[in-house]
């Protein structure tokens, strides 16, 4: 037999909102059970059910996106040939448990699902689509069932919170991404393990004596049930507190404030054995199957990175409890208005709260005071006996959330909205509750217009999740969805850049991969994809090794700069041959440098620096004809070549033609190099070669052309003055001398030049 609290006829007649029942003390008495009311419940469960259809038929046809891809398509578990024993020792994504890079998440029973859905209708989407929808459907009319059973006196509030439940925007993530499948599917379990323990406690036999345990078979049930809850989502393991503290509070509350009260307290632990008994007997069941989930892990808790979790990074103290208690502000802010929803809150999504003047501390401190003031309303209920509802609320709310909170332990997120599945059912609870005392106060009109704001946020809720369900269609969908929502989110633009990576859309892949580092500069999986993308192999190796820098253990960036260094090792060698010969040469090893510079340019036949560099050893060692076939053919391939213009002067002059040489500097001029300094040395040298012409007035033309462009050349200066002495003008000569003693003080030519100047001087002073 049930307990009167844990129990109702599907038939039991409605309470008024306006005028609730009193409650009686003792065991309630049956009532009449009325076929019309009957039918009004079961027809809420068809509304029910067609409500969650509506709200998620268009996410039928989505692709396997995200996640899915990791757990499904590329999860070799999930594959029909593959062993059931490998999904009973493997985490969610198919790695070791044991496994240091292992994620530890342990969900057999998810990836057992998975299996059966491939093996009953392939790879195809659509079916992992419905099993999930339907999954849904289920555990709204659960919950429904579970609000008549144990949390409501009017059914009316039970059908206003599943309805809630079924449109709530979040859970678009864990209802239309099939990878949610673990926490809807656990959620499922949650309540049926929660409804299988209150099924196991019996009734109050007196005031005086707490209830005893029934039904063996429904509690051995539910600890089944519970545990196979925690093999589909490891917050499943949670429902085992909520069932203690709901028997203690709920179930054994009125007996033992009865017992305390009275003036006969008799044997408090005799009275209190049967509840004892329970309690101790779920809390050794949760030691051993934590135990045993901490042996399987290998005994070590999961390793993230700080981009999956920044705060609990943080080496502040208080940045870290600012920074959570924010978080927990954050998410109960998803829930009372889901407005902003997005795939993925990492990488800086939400910034750390670092300081006591942060004002995002008054969303904190509202949360602490909305939560004291709920548990306070619990404790007086408590001592009242009176409703229940608030206490189950918060049951719900919070206990399902505890392992995401960082309490004990660091998560691998910062803000994940599918987690929010299981609390959201006691947000729901609350709601209702309070919709409910709201309509007991405001009279009838006041409810009229209470009924029509729940219908329009039940409208709203509806729209916003249709909106929602598009952005898990398709990849792109998602990803552009996760750079519009949370531009300055680095990982939303890391996983878009990866699909248009994968789209051969390169060119948006590098922008979108650099706005990711711009955002994290200790992205490594962006350096290294980016590297990917690169076609210059040195900018390659860079990302590659930045990447490692950061992130030593990554495996893809060490993989593909072990490929780049296969695949370097010819210009490896030719980075070593080539500042080798050019040390040959400036230091007049010219046989040297022109037997390594030979092996470079055999190495490396397209690379122009290299046969250039082979063309000027050449002319050293007077090879001219092999030099000049070579800068030919360079210049064959790249008429633009100034150096091999400035050659070809060079090999034409050291044979002593001239007028080629001129010829080949005029060339190089035609090109009209922007850079001044090599447009000066041009003039320069077209100055000597017109100056081993005799054609001095031409020279002296080219000089001050080199000089205008770079007035420091001391030479080009010192050659007009050497133009100028010789055709007898001695004033001019002297004011270029000088000039170029000023650019270069040291020169003994320049010197002598101006002694012989001087001298001539004085000579004509002389004579005259």
């Amino acid at each position: 037999m049930l307990h009167p609290l844990s129990s109702r006829a599907a038939g039991e007649a409605m309470h008024d909102l306006t005028a609730p029942e009193p409650q009686k003390r003792g065991r309630r008495q049956p009532r009449v059970t009325v076929q019309p009311e009957a039918m009004s419940v079961a027809g809420r469960y068809v509304v029910l059910t067609a409500l969650c259809v509506l709200c998620y038929c268009n996410s039928l046809h989505g692709e396997l996106v995200h996640d899915d891809v990791w757990a499904i398509i590329n999860n070799p578990d999930v594959r029909p040939g593959s062993s059931l024993i490998n999904i009973f020792s493997n985490d969610f994504w198919g790695k070791m448990m044991a496994d240091n890079t292992s994620h530890k998440s342990y969900r057999p029973l998810c990836i057992l699902s998975f299996k059966l859905n491939i093996l009953l209708g392939g790879m195809t989407p659509l079916y992992f689509h419905i099993v999930n929808v339907c999954f849904h459907c289920a555990v709204s009319c659960l919950l429904m069932h579970t609000c008549i059973s144990c949390v409501f006196e009017d059914s009316r509030l039970a059908f206003i919170t599943a309805l809630l439940f079924a449109v709530h925007p979040v859970h678009t993530e864990a209802v239309s991404g099939v990878v949610g499948r673990a926490d809807v599917l656990a959620c499922l379990l949650f309540l049926l393990t929660f409804l299988s323990y209150v099924r196991s406690v019996g009734v109050c036999v007196s005031e005086d004596s707490l209830p005893s345990t029934m039904s063996a078979c429904s509690l051995i049930v539910s600890l089944l049930l519970g545990t196979c809850a925690m093999l589909i989502k490891e917050t499943g393991i949670t429902v085992f507190g909520v069932c203690v503290l709901y028997d203690a509070l709920v179930l054994c509350c009125k007996p033992l404030i009865n017992h305390l009260y009275s003036s006969r307290p008799g044997n408090l632990l005799y009275i209190c054995s049967p509840f004892v008994k329970r309690a101790c007997l779920i809390s050794g069941y949760v030691v051993l199957i934590m135990s045993v989930r901490l042996w399987l892990m290998g005994g070590s808790m999961p390793l993230f990175s700080e981009q999956d979790n920044p705060a609990s990074f943080s080496p502040h103290l208080l940045t870290r409890i600012l920074t959570y208690s924010y978080l927990l502000s954050f998410n109960a802010g998803l829930l009372l208005a889901p407005i902003v929803l997005c795939y993925d809150w990492q990488v800086g999504s939400i910034p750390l709260v670092e300081s006591l003047s942060d004002f995002r501390n008054v969303a904190a401190m509202l949360l602490v005071i909305v939560m004291v003031a709920l548990c306070l309303h619990c404790v007086f209920s408590l001592q009242r006996q009176e409703s229940r509802e608030v206490l189950v609320g918060m049951l719900f709310l919070v206990f399902p959330f505890i392992p995401a909170s960082n309490l004990f332990f660091r998560v691998g997120f910062v803000v994940a909205e599918r987690v929010l599945y299981m609390p959201s059912m006691g947000y729901c609870i609350l709601m209702a509750h309070g919709m409910g005392r709201l309509c007991a106060v405001v009279g009838r009109w006041g409810t009229t217009v209470l009924s029509v704001s729940m219908l329009l946020l039940l409208l709203l809720f509806s729209w916003k999740t249709i909106q929602q369900n598009h952005v898990w269609l398709t990849r792109e969908a998602l990803f552009q969805s996760g750079i519009q929502t949370l531009p300055h989110n680095a990982k939303a633009h890391y996983n878009y850049a990866n699909f248009l990576k994968d789209s051969g859309r390169h060119k948006e892949a590098i922008h979108h991969y650099t706005t990711a580092l711009r955002l994290y500069p200790r992205h490594a999986s962006a350096m290294n994809n980016l590297g990917t993308l690169t076609h210059c192999p040195e900018e390659a190796e860079y990302f590659y090794r930045k990447a490692l820098d950061t992130n030593p253990q990554h495996n893809r960036a060490l993989f593909n700069l072990a490929n780049l260094v296969k695949a370097l090792q010819i210009t490896r060698k030719v980075d070593i041959l080539t500042p080798l010969g050019a040390l040959y040469y400036n230091t007049g090893r010219f046989e040297e440098a022109l037997l390594v510079y030979r092996e470079a340019a055999a190495l490396q036949p397209d690379n122009t620096d290299i046969w250039l560099a082979l063309a000027q050893v050449l002319v050293m060692v007077s090879h001219t004809i092999e030099a000049e076939k070579i800068t030919l053919d360079i210049i064959s391939r790249e008429g633009s070549c100034i150096e091999c213009y400035r050659l070809l002067s060079a090999i034409y002059s050291k044979r002593g033609d001239f007028t080629e040489a001129l010829v080949a500097l005029d060339r190089a001029l035609q090109q009209n190099p922007s850079d001044l300094t090599v447009r000066a040395e041009l003039y320069f040298s077209k100055g000597n070669q017109l100056r081993e012409m005799n054609q001095l007035d031409r020279a002296f033309e080219s000089y001050k052309l080199a000089v205008e462009l770079k007035p420091d050349r001391s030479q080009a200066w010192m050659n007009m003055g050497g133009i100028q002495h010789i055709k007898g003008d001695y004033a001019a000569a002297r004011i270029y001398y000088q000039q170029a003693l000023l650019l270069n003080p040291g020169s003994k030519l320049l010197k002598e030049n101006l002694a012989k100047l001087d001298r001539l001087e004085r000579k004509l002073t002389v004579e005259a």
